[in-house]
């Protein structure tokens, strides 16, 4: 590896952004997805592999390259320290996300509740967003039912690369939130990230099935199976 590649390796790890290694084989000749210019069949299979997390062989004409995605770990920020929170924190964790906890009420947000499976952020939400910078390996989801909390969360998610927003509440609700957030200066296109009510559409009623929903839901934008809030 070349000092150049190794320090765009680390810059990369550093701002958490996904890149992928490929290694040419047997000369070990290496290049980086996206950073240089790749020929068509291989920059898609380069996006295969950090979409799919999968390192392995790709072989393009009459080469054969190894792809390593380099990627940071995916996130879930959930704003709202509710009981809906309690049951989705253990399941996002089980399914890989580091997952952090937003919520300035101090009494909601401890330890006690959320154990050692999730980080507890206790600032404003709009200012915790703002210094965690969510990124397309990001999942933001507004739990509180509460527009001073939920509100600003969503106006910083929406401005954000995040891959998946999503809100707990009925479509009434939902209805009077894009209102407030089309009055923030929000397009329809920007509100229309917001998987809203939040949740695949199991028929769940109780706090673990909403968070099964939220997950199974969250982990079908990120593998790329979500179409309009929908399986596609």
């Amino acid at each position: 590896m070349t000092p150049e590649t190794l320090e765009i390796l680390q810059a990369a790890r550093a701002t958490r952004r996904p890149v992928a290694l490929l290694t040419r084989m047997p000369d070990g000749a290496q290049c980086l997805h996206p950073d240089e210019a790749l020929p068509p069949a291989l920059a898609e299979a380069a996006e295969a592999a950090l979409l799919a997390d999968k390192a392995g062989p790709v072989t393009v004409g009459e080469e054969t390259w190894f792809v390593q995605p380099q990627t940071p770990p995916p996130r879930m920020i959930v704003v709202g320290a509710v009981h809906v929170a309690q049951a989705l924190v253990p399941m996002a964790a089980a399914a890989g996300f580091s997952v952090i906890i937003v919520d300035p009420r101090r009494a909601f947000a401890t330890e006690e509740r959320f154990a050692a499976d999730a980080e507890l952020v206790t600032e404003w939400p709009d200012e915790a967003l703002e210094a965690l910078r969510p990124d397309s390996r990001t999942a933001i989801v507004t739990l509180t039912h509460d527009p001073k909390l939920d509100d600003p969360a969503l106006d910083v998610a929406l401005r954000s690369g995040a891959f998946y927003i999503g809100a707990l509440g009925s479509r009434r609700t939902h209805a009077k939130r894009v209102a407030r957030l089309q009055e923030a200066g929000h397009g329809t296109e920007a509100i229309a990230r917001i998987n809203a009510p939040v949740g695949l559409d199991i028929g769940a009623v109780t706090a673990p099935e909403i968070a099964l929903s939220i997950v199974a839901q969250v982990v079908a934008a990120r593998r790329g199976k979500l179409l309009g809030g929908k399986l596609g």
